[in-house]
């Protein structure tokens, strides 16, 4: 079997708050459970919306919560490079496309279609680009990932992910096992169409940037929180688009804010004050249905690990 590799990945566009500290929490508990390796990594990729500080300050909470990475840490912002093979073995296979679609032209489109988007929903790209190519001249705005080429099939050893075909445009719905949420699935091409793997601006979008790094650090398991896990059946298409192999997911419960919306930097959520750090964790804990004793920092990690590993009947080897 692969070792046991998880990892937390925030982005610098603010401090730690209580929702970000409970996928935190979750992802450590879990490797420690499992007896394997927890790594850190700065989600640095869209550098317009990153914090200056940001970065230092995240690293410092966790390590005030006693939360450290096994292995230095990870900055995406640094590893274009790989990105960029990665854009070029799609595009060479057929997988991938350059569009020209704007945002406006995309809604104009839609509109025409009778498909108007919905408020905080996701903007299904009708595929205007997919089989048009690029006239003489004409600037692409974005490459996309062509996900209604039902080609896209898992590579040899990929166990676990199914891959089916529906609907009358025989479009693939994927069906995948949370460790957490049960059974999920997705009809990607319906759901979101084909997605953006690098903007304009030359910015590589977090779903490329996300599967690329996974593989490349060996994370056998992803654990992260339940507004992440709609972008699974993304991610895993580019890990069949790219012959990568399928992490095990597990998405947690949602820190909500006083007006019901998952609590988060863009509403306003305050920084955690992690100097003192057992209230702040063991209110993190309560969100993971879990309730362990202990005075100090080391002793109530490690009853948390036990409640943990009892719950998700982890039999370490």
């Amino acid at each position: 079997m692969q070792p046991y590799t998880g990892r937390f990945a925030p982005s610098p566009t603010g401090a730690l708050h209580a929702g970000s500290l409970v996928a935190a929490l979750a992802s450590w508990l879990d490797a420690r459970a499992h007896r394997g390796r927890w790594l850190v990594r700065i989600e640095d990729v869209d550098r317009p919306r990153c914090v200056g500080g940001a970065q230092a300050l995240i690293l410092q909470q966790l390590a005030q919560c006693a939360l450290v990475s096994d292995a230095p840490v990870l900055l995406q912002s640094q590893r274009a490079p790989l990105y960029r093979q990665a854009l070029e073995q799609l595009l060479q296979r057929g997988c991938a496309y350059y569009c020209r679609c704007s945002r406006r032209a995309i809604e104009l489109t839609l509109l025409r279609l009778g498909r108007g988007t919905q408020r905080h929903a996701e903007q299904v790209y009708p595929g205007t680009c997919r089989n048009a190519g690029l006239a003489g001249g004409s600037r692409p705005l974005a490459c996309r990932l062509s996900v209604g080429a039902a080609s896209i099939q898992p590579p040899a050893g990929c166990a676990g992910e199914l891959l089916g075909l529906a609907g009358p445009a025989q479009t693939p719905e994927l069906v995948w096992q949370d460790r957490w949420l049960g059974v999920q699935r997705q009809d990607v091409e319906c759901a979101v169409g084909d997605f953006v793997l690098q903007r304009a601006d030359g910015c590589y979008s977090y779903q490329l940037a996300v599967v690329v790094d996974d593989a490349a650090q060996g994370v056998s398991h992803v654990v992260r929180g339940a507004d992440l896990a709609d972008n699974t059946a993304r991610q895993v298409l580019l890990q069949r688009a790219l012959g990568l192999a399928t992490p095990q997911y597990l998405h947690t419960p949602l820190v909500l804010g006083a007006d019901g919306e998952k609590l988060s930097k863009q509403n306003g959520a305050r920084a955690l004050d992690c100097s003192d750090p057992l209230p702040v964790l063991r209110q993190a804990a309560q969100v993971l249905g879990l309730d362990p004793a202990g005075d100090t920092l080391a002793a109530w990690l490690s009853a948390a690990t036990a409640q943990w590993a009892l719950r998700f009947t982890i039999r370490p080897a």
